[in-house]
């Protein structure tokens, strides 16, 4: 089962398909796509992407607000509310951002925590964003998350030891379409340490195309490229990677 963990189906440009959403859905299956989790970055955008998957069974959703788009009037009672909708299987996307808005690491930083009370109550794991805050990062999830219901560090591009305090965590590690990029050769080397009962696979579509398709809008459909990448590093077939990866989604999320 090839599941894509972690899509903006809301921010794509579905232009160039005469059947608009619909069609790019009968393209990802097309593709062997089965399941895709549509993530939340904002509150106010919610109603909007919930109403664009809200009929597609095998399309899920997450709630939360990117440390990229954070506001000091952010409503956290709202957030609440949407991350209790049976729709929302996971709580982000949230996390730290060193990278690009390190100005605002204590809004960050209280957002974070914000969003961690948030999983905790609704009982529904993190969906982690993490660049240039490894320490912060790790450090927030082991004081202040709930372990036992856990989550994923998206589209993972940090060190060996990042991956080891994650995965000692109990978090999951999601691979994206940057691991196929050229210049990921330390990534790739962390991928094949990885044990494979705690790695997802995602597009981050529309962003971060995957080769053989850098230049053109990343889709769900391109996230096959991603698993023969990590099937091929784990040594793997692609049915068993698919396999795999499918079963780690279900556990995550607690869809079994």
């Amino acid at each position: 089962m090839l599941i894509d963990s972690h899509c903006h189906l809301d921010k794509l440009d579905v232009s160039h398909y005469a059947g608009g959403l619909d069609e790019l859905i009968t393209h990802t299956q097309a593709a062997g796509v089965e399941e895709m989790l549509c993530i939340g970055v904002n509150t106010e955008q919610f109603p909007a992407m919930l109403q664009k998957i809200n009929a597609y069974e095998f399309i899920h959703a997450s709630a939360g607000v990117h440390p990229l788009g954070l506001q000091d009037n952010t409503d956290w009672k709202l957030l609440a509310q949407q991350a209790a909708m049976n729709k929302v299987i996971a709580v982000g996307e949230t996390g730290l951002d060193y990278h690009y808005a390190a100005h605002t690491k204590e809004l960050q930083l209280e957002a974070f925590l914000q969003h961690m009370v948030i999983a905790d109550q609704a009982r529904k794991p993190l969906i982690v964003h993490s660049r240039d805050a490894r320490h912060d990062t790790v450090t927030l999830l082991r004081r202040h998350a709930n372990l036992e219901v856990g989550g994923v560090i998206h589209c993972f591009t940090e060190d060996q030891a990042m991956a080891d305090a994650c995965l000692d965590l109990g978090f999951y590690i999601s691979i994206s379409g940057i691991a196929t990029f050229r210049n990921a050769t330390t990534l790739r080397e962390v991928i094949k340490r990885l044990p494979l009962d705690r790695i997802l696979v995602e597009t981050d579509a529309p962003y971060l195309t995957p080769v053989p398709h850098r230049g053109q809008q990343n889709e769900p459909k391109h996230v096959v490229h991603v698993a023969q990448l990590v099937a091929d590093l784990k040594g793997v077939s692609l049915a068993h990677l698919m396999e795999v990866t499918g079963e780690n989604f279900h556990r995550l999320f607690r869809l079994n």
